[in-house]
């Protein structure tokens, strides 16, 4: 069984990224502590199209729910829908990405979202990162990491982007908490 994780300031916290979709969901897992960032794990859940849309929606959900059971993370966060010129294509997107959230949601996780630029932004210092960019980024803070896809990079760039993001409020919390006797 795994141990909880405190998510106050000086203490580890354990991130889940995902960046969803309906052939294949990328996961990433990173543990923060103070500003050190550490990878955990990393993978894709995937779909086959021949499948109907519940039972791809359910496999996605099910490979989610295992690797939220395994990493016991503390926080999610998840890439935001971006509108593409097929709108059919974007309605799918959707709802791969609301099963994503239903199984962190299930798990007892909030979930914050970022916008596609603002991950790359937040990575690799440009909102207009390619994919080459992002692989070597991720790369670089988490040494350790071997992506399984570029589904997986994308799924650590929004652990890390919610880890740079998130580390200033913990902060604040905590000196909050600490400042009342």
């Amino acid at each position: 069984m795994a141990s909880s994780i405190p998510t106050t300031s000086g203490h580890r916290r354990r991130l889940l990224g995902l960046d969803p979709g309906l052939r294949a969901t990328g996961w990433g897992i990173v543990d923060v502590e103070g500003s050190r960032l550490s990878h955990v794990a990393n993978g894709t859940v995937t779909s086959q199209a021949r499948d109907s849309l519940a039972e791809r929606l359910s496999a996605i959900h099910c490979g989610l729910e295992a690797v939220i059971r395994e990493f016991n993370p503390q926080e999610a966060a998840i890439e935001s829908v971006f509108v593409n010129r097929d709108g059919q294509a974007t309605l799918k997107l959707g709802q791969a990405r609301g099963v994503a959230i239903l199984a962190a949601a299930q798990a007892g996780l909030e979930v914050a979202e970022y916008a596609p630029n603002h991950i790359k932004k937040s990575v690799v210092g440009a909102g207009h990162a390619d994919k080459r960019q992002m692989m070597t980024m991720v790369t670089m803070l988490l040494p350790s990491c071997d992506p399984h896809s570029e589904h997986s990079v994308d799924a650590l760039a929004v652990a890390i982007t919610h880890a740079h993001g998130s580390a200033g409020a913990v902060r604040v919390a905590s000196a909050i908490a600490g400042g009342r006797t």
